[in-house]
């Protein structure tokens, strides 16, 4: 089973390769929580059914739109709340507003100063705009979307898309991920891994780049 840490490496690593959500990128889902509470329904609900892989992947794969998966969604809750109200909560959770941590931004950009940054990302086709509006559209060297690539975590193509995108061998990689499975995937591959939980995993794990 690989090994997941976060830590200083030993071997140094030539190009640095983060998720967006969860790491960069975080979520306000307050008017969904209130909507999910209106309805009887237990919070998280509908992230819950809207992460099913069924529903989920098409969006990420780029095989449909934000608004076709809200449809789905809201077909999939249609039995446990009227049509309307299972619309309302899909169009709420895929509305939701978004922000980014500016103190992980920040640790990037001066990465990015020294090594090769590329944002690999489960993302939708509304992506590049959503950077746009965090202004983060130049925050990365590369951005390897996988509704644009067509694969996604944890599936080893895309991470071989990354690397290639960097210009650097896969096991000269750092791989920075707040999901178990992406980051297994990604040291198999030969990749450093770091579980992200927060900022100081970041420092950590970059101190050598950020000292240079």
């Amino acid at each position: 089973m690989p090994v997941t840490t976060s830590r200083v490496f030993s071997v140094p690593f030539d190009a640095v390769l983060c998720d967006l959500d969860n790491v960069i990128r975080f979520y306000d889902t307050r008017q969904l929580a209130e909507l999910e509470h209106a309805a009887g329904l237990p919070s998280g609900t509908t992230a819950a059914v809207a992460y099913r892989p069924e529903i989920d992947l098409p969006l990420l794969l780029g095989k449909i739109t934000q608004q076709q998966w809200v449809e789905s969604l809201a077909l999939a809750l249609s039995d446990r709340v009227p049509e309307a109200t299972a619309r309302e909560l899909g169009t709420a959770l895929a509305q939701a507003p978004f922000w980014a941590d500016t103190v992980v931004v920040s640790l990037l950009r001066r990465v990015r100063a020294h090594l090769p940054l590329v944002l690999v990302t489960n993302a939708t086709l509304e992506l590049e705009n959503d950077l746009s509006s965090l202004g983060l559209a130049d925050l990365a060297d590369h951005v390897v979307s996988s509704a644009r690539v067509g694969v996604a975590k944890p599936d080893r193509e895309i991470y071989e898309i990354a690397a290639a995108r960097a210009g650097v061998a896969v096991n000269k990689c750092l791989f920075i991920d707040d999901q178990l499975p992406n980051i297994d995937a990604a040291v198999a591959l030969g990749m450093n891994g770091v579980h992200y939980s927060g900022p100081e995993d970041l420092r950590r794990a970059l101190d050598f780049v950020l000292e240079a």
